[in-house]
């Protein structure tokens, strides 16, 4: 190898060291747009959950300004906390300004309605997910995504046009399976305490998964219900995502 040509090859690989810094600096300077919804409000599993998961979201350093809540609990506008209508869910997700470096999280959490979707009473239907999936194309784009499902019947959301290389999905149930836990004594149903649990101490959402699927699995069988069977997509490029926010 000649001088320059060793010059050469050092210059190239400083360049291509420093454009994998610079991107790695990106994804470190970024931050997460969320949307947390409580579709249902005849108990209140659904908008503990969301409440406690927003604290911990502000813990762990999230702006307050990034974290959206919308509640079947209210119908107007109140303390920062929208009414929880399809088109206030829907909207919020697709206005979210997610730019490159930053990443989507959303949790939906409610009653859900075999081969429909998530309940929202404040509409009286069901968010179905196919419009979930534009809503996410149109406010996080091609961004690391994140998104919990939580409900009756809410493994259709792994499929579809749900299922793209950017987004990791994690649902309560099969699509033809109820979860439980929704009692009005319960603070969360199983499914979310289960996620908040186990969300402090997994480093990557494949432990979070496996972790809430296993703990959910134990409170189901002390029951002698018959298992939900939580699903997950996970999208080729989020393999490095990390559980941290």
């Amino acid at each position: 190898m000649t001088y320059r040509t060793g010059w050469m090859v050092a210059g190239l690989l400083a360049l291509m060291l420093t454009g994998k810094q610079a991107a790695t600096a990106s994804i470190a300077g970024g931050t997460w747009q969320v949307v947390l919804a409580a579709g249902d409000n005849q108990e209140p599993v659904f908008d503990d959950a969301i409440r406690d998961l927003a604290r911990r979201l502000r813990a762990d350093g999230v702006p307050a300004q990034n974290i959206h809540r919308l509640s079947a609990d209210i119908a107007k506008p109140h303390n920062g906390v929208e009414p929880a209508t399809a088109e206030n869910v829907l909207r919020r997700i697709a206005s979210l300004p997610a730019r490159p470096g930053d990443r989507c999280f959303i949790f939906l959490t409610s009653h859900g309605e075999y081969n429909a979707g998530l309940w929202l009473a404040r509409s009286q239907r069901a968010l179905h997910p196919e419009e979930l999936a534009r809503g996410l194309s149109a406010g996080c784009g091609a961004v690391p995504t994140v998104v919990v499902v939580s409900s009756c019947y809410s493994g259709g959301f792994v499929s579809g046009a749900m299922a793209k290389p950017n987004r990791i999905i994690l649902t309560a149930s099969r699509r033809d399976r109820p979860s439980f836990g929704c009692q009005v004594e319960r603070t969360y149903s199983f499914f979310d305490g289960c996620f908040l649990s186990v969300l402090p101490e997994a480093a990557d959402w494949e432990t979070v998964f496996q972790k809430t699927s296993r703990c959910v699995e134990r409170q189901e069988k002390a029951l002698d219900e018959r298992p939900s069977e939580p699903q997950a997509y996970f999208g080729a490029a989020t393999a490095t995502l990390p559980a941290r926010f």
